[in-house]
């Protein structure tokens, strides 16, 4: 009896200690970075869908999903947002989506995480890894982290806009985070 009660609570705890966190939208930002014109600019997602399930406990078991409308980028003019969801650049009509699926996340030392999964932007997946930061913060789970990608890998920019001295191939996805 007394081992069946201690198992119990044991799992209870364990269940406690995973949670899947939902995203505090006032606090979360994804945001991509690259230059145009060798000028940095830093253009930010509106719409989004991020479920992370953390077990700070074990990493291992975590797991996150990232869904973004590409057409909700926002790079600070009504005509350019236009311009960016047209099938040269993300064609959201026909790919409305870029996601990211953890397939492992890794602790990496105190507070540090390595996430490994696949990206697909404009139906074109890649499997990519990148390091995150994760700490507690006002008794939120605060995750931090950059993904550096090529967007010719992903055919973002087609056509005359192929041309990397005028935006650049290099492209930076940022993110932070706050699970509620």
């Amino acid at each position: 009896m007394k081992k069946t009660l201690l198992l119990g609570l044991l799992g209870l705890s364990l269940a406690a200690s995973a949670a899947v966190l939902k995203t505090d939208p006032a606090k979360t930002t994804v945001s991509a970075v690259f230059k145009q014109m060798n000028v940095p600019v830093e253009a930010k997602f509106k719409k989004y869908n991020i479920v992370i399930d953390y077990n700070a406990a074990a990493p291992d078991t975590s797991k996150a999903t990232v869904e973004i409308e590409t057409a909700s980028l926002d790079v600070g003019d009504a005509e350019m947002n236009k311009e960016v969801a047209k099938k040269e650049w993300f064609n959201s009509a026909q790919f409305p989506k870029a996601s990211f699926v953890s397939s492992a996340i890794k602790s990496a030392g105190a507070g540090k995480l390595t996430v490994t999964g696949k990206l697909t932007i404009k139906g074109r997946a890649a499997d990519v890894s990148f390091p995150i930061t994760v700490k507690t913060e006002g008794g939120k789970q605060v995750f931090d982290g950059a993904l550096p990608i090529k967007r010719l890998a992903f055919g973002v920019g087609d056509g005359e806009w192929k041309d990397t001295s005028m935006v650049a191939d290099e492209v930076t996805i940022k993110f932070h985070v706050v699970g509620q």
